[in-house]
């Protein structure tokens, strides 16, 4: 991508990457737009989306090998996390002594450069099988890019703990209005989907914004790997989004026991985390939300039991006791 007389970069710091100066977020260029009153022009924000590579270096010290895991659009800013963060959620990563390195590399214009290496100690071993999908996914993909459900095995996950901490109803109604807060892009373009960690209280840990879903949520969780902050067991993953097998599949790799989505969640999201134990809800609003799973980590006080809504009969019938 290359900017004409039209077009130019907005940068923001990247306080993610270290050393790392400042990374496009998006872009701004001349529309027409056709109204009541006309055709007017004005300067419109666009969420930028540059391809990376993500590649692997590992193997004995005698004989390295470099492979390349995934190519995946994303928006620049926060790749090293990115890519810390796939390896996390598709558990080839536990620890973060396995780790030797990770740098950004490839040709670079402006401060984008589109491709992030990841270098294991030697001998950590890499277990290429859980891999087996196709070797382009794009921004929005989720388990579309498997080859096949053997590639869905769900043997990896750490042990999720019995619920043994709770979140407030109220907080929770207010957590996709505190990520959308933090979205400082999404002010810009509203193009651009968005992951956070929270507190059970409601204190946002880290949010990081991308044109892919699990791209966001990968940022989060390789944020907080390459800082060293295990023990995720009582914070609450939310996204902007629907709550896909991919997103909960994520989560119960970095051991975050609950998922909160803005929209709705697929069937086997639900499935997988009434398998594990973690708690999935979904449509959170200011109104409220839908419980799917692990009711036992919502606090809700005072609320009077009302009849549920049979969509057979389409009448209320009363709540079991």
């Amino acid at each position: 991508m290359r900017p004409d007389d039209a077009t130019f970069f907005k940068m923001k710091p990247d306080a993610g990457e270290t050393g790392a100066a400042a990374a496009p977020l998006f872009l701004s260029r001349p529309v027409e737009r056709l109204s009541r009153d006309g055709l007017e022009t004005f300067v419109d924000d666009l969420a930028l989306e540059e391809p990376l590579e993500m590649e692997v270096v590992f193997g004995p010290a005698e004989a390295r090998e470099v492979k390349t895991i995934s190519i995946t659009m994303r928006t620049p800013g926060h790749d090293r996390e990115l890519a810390v963060g796939f390896l996390v959620g598709e558990g080839l990563l536990r620890e973060l002594d396995q780790v030797e390195s990770v740098s950004s590399r490839g040709p670079q214009f402006g401060k984008v450069q589109n491709s992030v290496r990841v270098a294991l100690r030697a001998g950590v071993t890499l277990d290429l099988k859980r891999l087996e999908r196709n070797c382009y996914t794009t921004s929005s993909c989720g388990v579309c890019g498997k080859t096949s459900m053997e590639a869905l095995k769900l043997n990896f996950f750490p042990p999720l703990p019995a619920a043994e901490w709770q979140a407030p109803a109220e907080i929770i109604r207010s957590l996709p209005e505190r990520l959308r807060e933090a979205q400082d892009t999404f002010q810009h373009t509203g193009g651009l989907h968005a992951a956070g960690l929270f507190t059970p209280e409601g204190r946002a840990i880290v949010v990081r914004e991308d044109v892919g879903r699990h791209n966001a949520v990968d940022k989060v969780i390789g944020t907080q790997f390459l800082e060293g902050k295990g023990g995720l067991g009582r914070t609450i993953l939310v996204v902007s989004g629907r709550a896909s097998f991919e997103l909960m599949q994520k989560a119960l790799a970095a051991g975050i026991p609950m998922l909160v989505a803005v929209g709705a969640p697929s069937s086997l999201a639900v499935q997988v985390a009434e398998k594990f134990g973690a708690t999935l809800l979904g449509f959170t609003k200011p109104s409220g939300f839908n419980i799917y799973t692990g009711s036992g980590r919502v606090r809700i006080e005072g609320a009077a039991a009302t009849p549920s809504y049979d969509k057979q009969t389409r009448s209320a019938q009363p709540s079991p006791a």
